[in-house]
């Protein structure tokens, strides 16, 4: 047997893996189950990619939603030609990983209720990040009010398709 083959090897890599896949879940959701709306200013893209985002910081923590949130949708801004926003997401949606992790984790009690207030709180950050985001970007206090509805909408809409599940897939992943 390899000496260099110990549990704390294995758990780095098992992290390394986890975390790997869910930035890659979080951009392929993004960049591929995705609407453009047509509202003012940058209109707001509704995507799924919060879904694997808040799976990954519910199931794993806060570091694993933080490093998914950050490169995951950090990469698309990147690929899909909107760089200059890449710098603001990689903060923001890390921040909203960072933090439904860290409420789930620190959460006793009702489970369903602790995930809804995580994901309150993400949209929270979503919301007013993008907002200052585009208030830098494009130098105008108005303007930025326009993507509200498409943030709502994606944060909204990934907390209904995740709180449902999120106990069972943790049951599942932990049996893994």
């Amino acid at each position: 047997m390899n000496s260099t083959y110990t549990p704390t090897a294995s758990s780095k890599t098992r992290a390394i893996v986890i975390n790997a896949l869910f930035i890659a879940l979080t951009f392929v959701a993004t960049m591929f189950i995705n609407i453009r709306l047509p509202i003012m200013g940058n209109g707001g893209l509704i995507h799924l990619g919060n879904v694997p985002l808040f799976i990954a910081a519910l199931v794993y923590g806060k570091k694993t939603g933080a490093i998914a949130g950050a490169f995951g949708m950090g990469l698309f801004d990147v690929v899909s030609g909107w760089a200059i926003w890449s710098p603001f997401t990689f903060v923001i949606v890390g921040t909203m990983g960072f933090l439904v992790g860290l409420i789930s984790e620190k959460a006793t009690g009702n489970r369903v209720l602790a995930s809804t207030l995580a994901i309150v709180v993400a949209l929270i950050v979503k919301i007013v990040g993008y907002y200052f985001a585009e208030v830098i970007l494009y130098g105008n206090w108005i303007q930025p009010f326009g993507s509200v509805p498409g943030n709502f909408l994606q944060v909204a809409v990934a907390g209904i398709i995740v709180v449902p599940l999120v106990g069972r897939i943790k049951k599942r992943a932990g049996q893994i």
